[in-house]
């Protein structure tokens, strides 16, 4: 059996970071994702974000990348359990996607530094809420079903059922969907909560940074 790793061990898989990219979109041009929203652009960028603001995918890239990296930072930082690479790659993009305050201030981290490693994971389904609704729910898949299958693909990978967060949609949902141009969102269903990134966080089950 492979022995979980130190976290100083450890980096974001190249696989997870596309999982990531593609999961949470791109826009060329700084957009509000959902009413109430901060501005973003590229793959899911907000810092020092200004609406009139351009991106290439380049750019966006590498935006994310340095993203990517300042929330490896926080949970290097919160976490003191050794993980699997796959379980470091699903908090990960949870952290991505909800910020890192909002992380490390998780009973998801309490948790985990008990070495409570299935109930860390378990964890993850509880931020598949969006403004009070359960996004799980059918009746709010158009509002927020995305988000419920992004954690779910978070989930397992956390618990080592999937290989890659890049299968969050099967290949026929893939070879369905159309690609859409660049320069528009294809965030939808991926809500983000406006949540200061110093403050605490709204709830936790709520959706986005």
């Amino acid at each position: 059996m492979i022995k979980r790793a130190a976290l100083a061990g450890l980096t974001l898989s190249a696989a997870a970071l596309v999982g990531i990219v593609a999961q949470e979109g791109y826009s060329d041009k700084a957009i509000i994702p959902v009413k109430g929203d901060v501005p973003t652009i590229g793959f899911g960028t907000t810092g020092g974000v200004r609406m009139g603001d351009t991106i290439t995918p380049p750019k966006a890239l590498a935006r994310a990348l340095q993203d990517v990296q300042k929330y490896e930072g926080a949970i290097k930082r919160c976490i003191t359990v050794p993980l699997h690479q796959y379980e470091y790659d699903a908090y990960t993009s949870l952290a991505y996607n909800i910020g890192p305050t909002a992380f490390c201030n998780s009973s998801l981290v309490r948790k985990l530094n008990t070495e409570d490693y299935p109930g860390a994971c378990g964890e993850i389904m509880r931020w598949a809420y969006y403004q009070g609704k359960n996004c799980a729910a059918p009746e709010y898949a158009r509002l927020c079903g995305g988000l419920a299958k992004r954690r779910e693909s978070e989930y397992r990978q956390c618990v080592g059922a999937a290989p890659a967060l890049t299968q969050t949609l099967s290949q026929r949902e893939r070879d369905q969907s159309p690609s859409p141009p660049l320069g528009e969102s294809w965030r939808e269903g991926l809500p983000r909560i406006n949540r200061p990134e110093g403050g605490p966080p709204t709830g936790e089950g709520n959706g986005h940074r």
